[in-house]
Parts: C-alpha cells; structure tokens; sequence
C-alpha cells in the first residue's frame, strides 16, 4: 500500500523576505542574561549618572545647567532669556529642553524649592506648594547665577576638580563643583533611581556652617547642639522629637513631622494660614478640606478658599459663629496634610558608589574631599609661582650684562637661533629664553629689570609658605573654617521653619458624641462623688453617705461639663462629669481617690467647674494668714491633661478656697478667736499657681487662721466693728453675741 502523506504544519505566509530575516535573527536567551546585559547598565547610569546626588550636593543636570551659566558669564552679567540658558546647556545636557527648564526653574528663586536658591530669577517660575502654578515658557523669563554661586565656582579654573568630556567630545565639563560649605545638606534633593532612591531635606545654611567648624575642630561634637533641625523654605512649624532627629543624624534614614501656621483674624472671625509643610500643596489641602467639610467631619467650616497673591501663601478659612479656631487647627492637623511627614533617605554617591549616610558621616566625607580640593588649589597655585619663579631667575641673569643679550639678538641672523644662542650666551634653559626674548625693547632697562627681579625674594616666601600648607593638615583645617565662617557671615539668614515641642502642642482627639442634659452632683468630705439626674433625685433626694461623711459642695450643671478636684498634696484633677455613671441618691457614687488614680493618701478637698471660658478665680487661704487670688484661666491647658501638680502653695497648711466671680466681702476667723472682714477687691490676682500669697490677717504666734465664710453667712451682727479697709489687719476679738453659737443657743 502507498504510505499516506502527512500534513504540512501550518505556517504563516510571509512574502516580505525583510520579516523573515527578522524571524531568522531571533535568538532565545536567559532572562538573566538579558538583565545582565541590557538592564543593568541602564540601571547603573540611573543610579550614577542621573538620580542620585554627590558630595558636592548636585545630580548631573544640576551641575551642567549651574556649570553652562557660569561660563556665560551670568554670575556678573545681567539676566538673559531662560531659552538662551537652556540651549547653551544643551551643549552638556543632552535629554532635551524641558527637562534642562524644569532643573533651572526648582533651582530658581521664585520656585522657592530651596533655602539658598541658585538661580536669580525674573518672572513666572510658579511656586513649589503649589500644583496647579506651573511656570512660564522659557521665552518669556529671565536668570542668572545668585551671588552664592560665587562660593560654587570659587578656584575652579585652579585644579580644585576634575574635568571630563561632555558626551560628544566637544568641550569639557567639571566632575563636582569646589563648594565652599556642604551644600549636600542645605539644598534639599530628591530623586528615585533604580532599586533605590535619594531624598535630602535641607538645613539652615548658617547652622550647617558652624556644625562643620565645630565637627572641623571636634569630631565627636554634639552635632545636636549646632544643627537645631531641617529648615524648610516653606517655613511651617517642625514638631521636635529628638530621639527622631538623632536617628536621623545617625543613621540617615528617619521622618519629621512639619505643621502649617495660622493665624486668627478676629474682626473677620476667620484663620489665615500663611505657611505650609514642605511635602504637600495648596491644592491638596483644599482638596481634602472639602472632603470634610462634604462627610459632615468639618461641620465648624463655612467656607475655604485660597487668597494666595502677590503677598505670599494664604489660604481663608471663614469659621461659624462659637467655632474655637485653635480647636478647629487641630482637628485639621490631624485630618489633612496641613501637618505632615517629611521622609529622610540620606544616599549620596561616594566614589561612584551610592551609600546611606547619617550626618556626622556626610560630613566627615565633605571635609575630607574639601580638604583635598584646597590642597590641589594649593599645588595649583604654588606650582605657577614656581614657574614664576624660574622666569624670574633667569632674567636675574641678564641682569649682569643686558648689552651682552642685546648683541646676541642683534648679531643672529636667524631668528630660529636666538634662543639657542641666548640659552648658550647665558646659560639658561629654553622656557627662560623664550621669556627674555618676548620682552619688549622699552622694557630692556635696569628699572625694569630690577623691578622684576625684586620679586624674586617675595616669591620665595610664598612658596614657601605654600609648601608649608600643603604639608601642614592643621593650616588647612584653618582655611576650611575661615571659609565656611565668611559663608555663614556673608550668606546666613534666620531659620524660616520654628521649632515646637510635643508637649507644648496639643493632639487632636476625636470625640464620640456626649449626650449633653442637666446633672446634679454631690461631693461629699471623705471623697465621694454622684451625678443624679434631676428625674432621678425628685423620686429619692436623700442622699446616703457612709457613716461619719457628709456633704462637701453641691452643683448644678450639665453632664458634658468639665470639673476640677483639688486635693490636699497641691495637686488638681480634671475631667469631665461625662464619665462619670448616672446614679441614685441611695448609692455612695464613685470614690475619686480610686477613680482618679490619685496618689496614695490623697483625698479631695475642693471642686470646680471651671465653664468653657475659665472665667472668675480662687481664693487660697493658708493657716499663716496669708491669701492668694489665683485667675481659673491659670488651670486652662491646650493639651487634654488630666493631672496639673503644683496646683497652689505648699509653705503654709491650706484651710480653706472659695471660688468669685465677682469681688465680695469675706469674713475670716482665727483660732483666738478674732474676726476679720474685708473686701476681695484688696487681693491682686497672681499669675502663678503657687504663690504664697498676701498677709490678709496678722497672727500672734499661737494662734492659726482658722476659716472663711461668706458675711451673708455668718450670724454677725455688728459688721462694722470687723470690717477693715486695709490689709493686713489683726481683726477684732470675735463678741458672743456675734458668734454662731450664741444664735443656736438662741434658737434652742
């Protein structure tokens, strides 16, 4: 039988043979071989070459815009057109005019992305907090070098750096910039490369000078107490964790939590805030705002707007009648960007490799390749005076006889051979030859020549002392802190980001709802405390004490309301009666010293409810006569603290605090018995809790003050013969007839 023919694979029809040459040329590799070959070069000259900066505080494209604008001159010329600078820098910078316009406008003053800006700008060059105000068009603005750029370029023709070919051979390019100051840590930087990433915050110039002159003179130096924190340009409020900065310092990795500023316009009964964290945007704090405002979270806001003009930042927000506007910031610090974290990744390249450093290591690296850069100037320098230098002695020699050098010159015949014949007639070299020959024949005289020769002692000197500095680390170490103090000098400004404390800050904690109704509440001497409602005690108002207690104080108020229990070790607590259980008038109610978590042997004295406003003040009376008037608002915290110790005196046993609102007439018993009354007017209000007070009552030696009641308590009669106008006084001996007793008896 005749084999049965098999079917041909199907393949796809191909006429054009370029395609198919194509198909032929494909060649399977390893996926690690294709990482190997392809990607990691690429990555390599991200990393290298493009994101992350160097020890002088610059990425490449910074470096060749920075460099391009010194060689136009622009760091003495007036401003030219930001297009003219962009196609000059094309030159080094070969990734295209928006890219090179983008690095100029974040390096420009208007920008405001950095503390000490590079970039003298005219124009529109947007602003950095904010997303939406993007720049003008290149033709239409206008730079030039900022005057510190001159601490850039400082010697750079002066072998302080290398230089390499720009990427088509046509010119040279610097590999760093000398920098005088470590600019790595003043100028903030930020960038992402491949499998690592860079991010730089800035501090303040005048700081970060005299960090490196203290670290130049002690490299175990606190850094801590020069370099106060990041100082952003957007100003704002840093909230100091030391422990946070320290890690930083020392590790190079870590955050720090940044707040705007506010301000609270009364009149208008609005909040300005005129500075904002470095990290974040006007439109994003809007943005988020009305996210609030839109899920009923910001119910106190009736309007938010940006009137951000010429001025400066300032974002409007208009506020509902009552609203507490301190209250209100921080709830928005907690809930929006106007606080926020900045992130702290210290990668810099080292030689060609990036590495993570903290402070003290940035700057040990800075100062060692500084250090190198002014010893090569100095090389540089002296070298050119050594040339000098040997010019100068071989004219010295033409000095014994300048009719002998001027025949020789007359007397060839070729002008190939003076040289040779000078070198011959007085036994110089080539180089000093040449100079002798190219001296003008006006200039053939003793003057003149003496005059050059004289040069020769001062150059010695020179180059000498040259030589000295070069081999000496201390002169150099002197250089380096003479320079960086003309820095600090010439360019330092104040910090733009003030520094706040955690615990001088209060955090926002959101509250449930509190039902908010009338309570009574009972104080009774040994401690005990219940909140009945007004329900409640109509059905049952006798109270229930234990055996031997008794009423203290009494009030009315509302179950949100807040209250104060001052206790016998000069201590007061704060809470409010909201957590306190709702309770009848046949319980004992809570026990403040084991609810408050007071200390041990600490019982209640007195209670306060202070109101929302902390208005009216108490009264201390001490056992020594003396009294002090201590304002409610001394009690008021911006931080929900729950225990205030050193709440009044401790020099003088307490014996009693009454509360005013208004000023009143007092009557004060002592033990002899005398009485006394005088008017609250008399007591000056003391700002400090602990004052000892005023003397309102003159004490023999064994007798104590003993109480104090209101006069339309007490059953005196004659309030005339107590009353005094002037304090201290010693009060008069208290008569029968005035005296509580008496009345009882009278009343039995």
């Amino acid at each position: 039988m005749p084999k049965k023919k098999q079917p041909e694979e199907t393949k796809p029809k191909v006429n054009n043979p370029n395609v198919m040459g194509l198909h032929a040329a494909v060649v399977e590799q390893p996926i690690t071989d294709t990482l190997e070959l392809n990607y990691m070069p690429y990555a390599m000259s991200v990393i290298v070459s493009r994101a992350i900066p160097e020890i002088d505080g610059f990425k490449p494209s910074h470096r060749k815009l920075l460099y391009t604008m010194y060689q136009m001159g622009l760091l003495t010329k007036p401003r030219t057109k930001s297009a003219n600078i962009v196609g000059q820098t094309m030159k080094l910078n070969p990734h295209g005019d928006a890219a090179i316009y983008d690095t100029m406008v974040r390096l420009s003053r208007g920008y405001g992305a950095l503390l000490t800006p590079f970039v003298d700008s005219k124009g529109n060059f947007g602003k950095c907090y904010s997303r939406d105000m993007s720049c003008a068009a290149p033709r239409y603005t206008e730079a030039k070098l900022a005057p510190i750029c001159a601490e850039l370029f400082r010697d750079i023709d002066s072998d302080t750096v290398d230089f390499v070919e720009n990427y088509d051979n046509t010119m040279t390019e610097p590999t760093l910039l000398p920098t005088t100051f470590p600019n790595i840590l003043v100028s903030a930087n930020s960038g992402i490369a491949v499998g690592m990433a860079s991010q730089f915050c800035g501090f303040n110039l005048k700081e970060v000078c005299e960090t490196t002159i203290a670290y130049l003179k002690n490299p175990a130096c606190d850094l801590m107490e020069t370099l106060l924190a990041p100082d952003f340009p957007t100003g704002g409020e840093l909230i100091c964790d030391p422990d946070a900065l320290r890690e930083i310092y020392e590790t190079g990795r870590g955050s720090v939590r940044v707040r705007a500023k506010y301000r609270y316009v009364k009149e208008e009964n609005l909040i300005e805030i005129y500075e904002i964290p470095y990290s974040t945007t006007v439109e994003a704090i809007l943005d988020k705002v009305a996210e609030l405002i839109k899920a009923g979270k910001a119910k106190e806001i009736a309007d938010m707007r940006d009137e951000t003009d010429l001025s400066g930042l300032k974002l409007a927000i208009d506020l509902k009648r009552g609203v507490d506007p301190d209250k209100l910031m921080t709830k928005l610090y907690k809930l929006t960007p106007l606080e926020d974290a900045f992130s702290c990744n210290f990668n810099v390249l080292i030689a060609g490799m990036p590495r993570v450093l903290g402070v003290r290591q940035v700057l040990e690296e800075w100062t060692a390749w500084r250090t190198e850069s002014v010893r090569r100037r100095t090389f540089f320098v002296m070298n050119q005076k050594k040339d000098k230098l040997h010019l100068l002695k071989g004219l010295k020699r033409i000095l014994l006889d300048i009719d002998k050098a001027i025949r020789i010159i007359r007397e060839t015949e070729e002008e190939s051979e003076v040289i040779p014949n000078l070198m011959i007639g007085f036994g110089i070299d080539q180089r000093q030859a040449e100079y002798v020959a190219e001296i003008k024949l006006r200039n053939i005289n003793k003057e003149y020549i003496l005059k050059r020769v004289q040069e020769t002692e001062t150059l010695q000197n020179e180059i000498a002392d040259l030589e000295d500095i070069v081999s000496n680390p201390r002169r150099i170490q002197k250089i380096l802190i003479a320079e960086l103090t003309e820095v600090a000098k010439k360019y330092g400004e104040p910090r733009r980001t003030s520094i706040v404390y955690g615990n001088e800050i209060q955090v926002y904690q959101e509250e449930s709802e509190v039902e908010d109704y009338p309570v009574h509440v009972f104080l009774s001497r040994e401690g005990y405390c219940k909140k009945i409602t007004p329900a409640s005690l109509r059905m049952s108002s006798e109270q229930k004490y234990k055996e031997g207690d008794g009423l203290l104080q009494t009030f009315e108020t509302t179950n949100n309301a807040e209250i104060m229990f001052f206790t016998d070790h000069c201590q007061v607590y704060k809470t409010r009666l909201s957590e306190f259980e709702d309770t009848k008038a046949s319980v004992l109610g809570d026990y403040l010293p084991a609810k408050l978590a007071m200390d041990p042997g600490e019982n209640v004295i007195f209670a306060v409810l202070p109101g929302e406003d902390y208005t009216g003040a108490l009264l201390f009376f001490f056992e020594n006569g003396k009294a002090a008037r201590v304002e409610i608002k001394s009690y008021q915290t911006s931080s929900n603290r729950r225990k205030l110790t050193s709440a009044y005196s401790d020099k003088s046993p307490l014996r009693c605090i009454r509360r005013i609102d208004t000023d009143c007439e007092l009557a004060v018993y002592s033990t002899e018995p005398r009485v006394l009354i005088f008017h609250t007017a008399l007591l000056a209000p003391k700002t400090t809790r602990t004052t000892q007070g005023v003397a309102v009552m003159t004490l023999k030696p064994k007798y104590r003050l003993d109480t104090v009641k209101a006069l339309e308590e007490t059953a005196i009669t004659n309030q005339s013969r107590y009353r005094v106008r002037a304090i201290p006084a010693a009060g008069a001996l208290l008569r029968e007839a005035d005296s509580e007793e008496r009345q009882i008896g009278l009343l039995e």
